[in-house]
């Protein structure tokens, strides 16, 4: 009997950010609708939160956050480049308008001489896409540029700080580390969020590359728009994710169905886009995005600055009802999916080597329009 052809991973973001949205997830995972999570360390629920992946032994992995509340690492002490003046992330457009302005101090830049480069800043022309380093390849590979030694530090910093504090609430590795907001894919943030996860031993990441995402009109325009830049991000974030001996699934799904662009038949929809083209005996593995939970009731929830209006709305229980309805379930399994955790997946591709970029390049050619 042949197996199924999708092996599907469906990822509840945001664990730790309110005890209502946290109830939801756990709910979702319990009944077998949610097979993973992805914690924020920073968040005003992580240490319950991370209680109750252990209790329940949730597959859990690292939400990385370089956007929303307070950091965890040195810039909490002092002024940092990443914060606002009341000690704060920049916000999820706030921090892609400050590294596209080139205020963010995401490496410090020398030249062969020693003279320091703009202070210590990267200092991108303004783009047109989601920002271009000068000089730079549009993947972010700053220690590619010629010239010039990329020390990071800022970023970093914080990367391995919420890493280690990962750890601390799990007394394990995470099963992943993606990005809260996709910071994890902006051009030279990549290269040091791979360089840093290779360094840690972690071997799985989110690529948010959904096909199809730039035709589903449903979408409200700043939605489209974000989710085509997302899209370019991780595009251009594949050549330093593999150089570092990351993975991923084979496809991602998530952006044409947030909050109250959910449905089974979406869902669906969006996993037909992602095998267009694949030949039928192969089995594909794939990662679907999800906001789950019931809404944050203020003040409680958020990262130090309360819950924002995302949290609040009726969109994190409407997502929470798709997943766990039998709708859902009987069309994936009508389809031939079968979920799994992020574990699965790894154990499956044990012993293989990472892709090459020819390889990838392939890939794109395969699964992308």
């Amino acid at each position: 009997m042949a197996g199924p052809r999708v092996h599907l991973v469906i990822t509840a973001d945001d664990f730790g950010y309110c005890p209502r949205r946290d109830e939801g997830i756990v709910e979702a995972f319990l009944v077998g609708a949610v097979t993973s999570v992805s914690l924020l360390v920073n968040g005003a629920a992580t240490e319950s939160a991370a209680e109750l992946a252990r209790r329940h032994s949730i597959p859990t992995g690292l939400h990385a956050n370089l956007s929303e509340g307070r950091p965890v690492g040195p810039a909490r002490h002092g002024a940092s480049s990443l914060l606002g003046p009341e000690g704060f992330f920049l916000g999820k457009m706030g921090f892609r308008k400050a590294l596209a302005a080139g205020d963010v101090a995401l490496a410090q830049v020398q030249g062969a001489g020693g003279a320091g480069a703009a202070g210590g800043v990267v200092r991108p022309r303004e783009p047109a896409d989601g920002g271009d380093l000068p000089g730079v390849p549009r993947d972010g590979s700053l220690a590619d540029a010629p010239g010039i030694t990329v020390l990071p530090v800022q970023v970093r910093e914080e990367l391995e700080a919420q890493l280690s504090r990962f750890r601390e609430l799990l007394g394990r590795d995470p099963t992943h580390v993606d990005g809260h907001q996709h910071v994890h894919v902006l051009p030279g943030v990549c290269q040091v969020f791979a360089e840093v996860l290779q360094a840690f031993g972690v071997r799985f990441t989110r690529l948010p590359l959904e096909r199809g995402v730039g035709g589903c009109a449903w979408l409200e325009a700043p939605a489209l728009s974000f989710a085509c830049a997302v899209e370019r991000d991780a595009r251009a974030a594949m050549g330093p994710f593999t150089r570092h001996g990351l993975r991923w699934a084979d496809a991602f799904v998530g952006l044409s169905t947030c909050g109250r662009h959910m449905s089974a038949h979406r869902v669906a929809g969006a996993l037909a886009r992602a095998l267009e083209n694949v030949p039928a005996g192969r089995a594909m593995t794939v990662e679907l995005m999800a906001h789950p939970g019931y809404p944050s009731v203020p003040p409680a929830g958020g990262c130090g600055e309360g819950p924002d209006a995302f949290s609040c709305s009726w969109e994190r229980l409407h997502e929470l009802r798709v997943l766990t309805a039998p709708t859902l379930r009987a069309r994936l399994a009508q389809d031939g999916v079968q979920l799994c955790a992020l574990d699965d997946l790894d154990s499956k591709r044990l012993g293989e080597g990472p892709p090459s970029e020819s390889t990838l390049e392939t890939s794109l050619d395969t699964l992308l329009p």
